[in-house]
């Protein structure tokens, strides 16, 4: 199995692989559309791409990732059933990685709906299926949905400690209501708040 390459750009396949020349020898592999620009933009230059190798009765096809972070969220959403490396590589190219799993913790099924192949119901299972662990992950290195900066500031302005704000917060997205607006965001916030103090 091909885990990472180490090599340099030299152009695509007829059908938009990417060719990676490795000591001579070029691989043909199939990358977000991102990281495929960025390589056009650096022909020549050394490229190292994470791996993921997907093997077939009739084929044995690689999947390339400009970092780490990329190839495992690649993985988890080809661990949902109905999700093939293809359609992975995808919802990889509808945003940026951050936006997408920001999307998914807070119960988002839009953006995946855009993807070519994935309509509401397949959106909504990736979702249900990736929402609690991205949640988790999200919590475990301190990120918030985007616009939530706003709202712990605004909840410290009410009186409560960041420590509280920070809790409510990732309790809002723990339960994947979709809660968009800062300021729904907040009255939501103060609603959990309200609650634990009542408890």
């Amino acid at each position: 199995m091909i885990g990472k390459l180490t090599g340099h750009f030299d152009g695509t396949t007829p059908d938009g692989a990417a060719l990676i020349d490795v000591g001579g020898v070029g691989y043909a592999v199939r990358t977000p559309a991102a990281t495929l620009e960025a390589m056009r933009h650096n022909v020549g230059a050394p490229t190292v791409l994470y791996v993921h190798t997907s093997v077939r009765e009739d084929a044995l096809d690689l999947f390339g990732f400009a970092t780490e972070e990329e190839l495992v969220f690649f993985r988890q959403l080809t661990s949902v059933s109905g999700v093939g490396p293809k359609t992975g590589v995808g919802i990889l190219n509808v945003s940026d990685i951050g936006t997408l799993k920001r999307s998914i913790a807070r119960g988002d099924a839009t953006a995946l709906t855009k993807v070519f192949g994935i309509g509401k119901k397949s959106a909504e299972r990736i979702v249900v299926e990736l929402r609690d662990k991205l949640a988790e992950e999200g919590d475990d290195r301190g990120g918030y949905p985007e616009g939530d900066e706003e709202v712990l500031e605004a909840l410290m302005a009410l009186g409560y400690s960041a420590s509280e704000a920070r809790k409510a917060l990732k309790e809002l997205a723990r339960s994947g209501e979709g809660i968009v607006g800062v300021s729904e965001r907040i009255a939501a916030a103060l609603k959990v708040l309200g609650t634990r103090a009542s408890v």
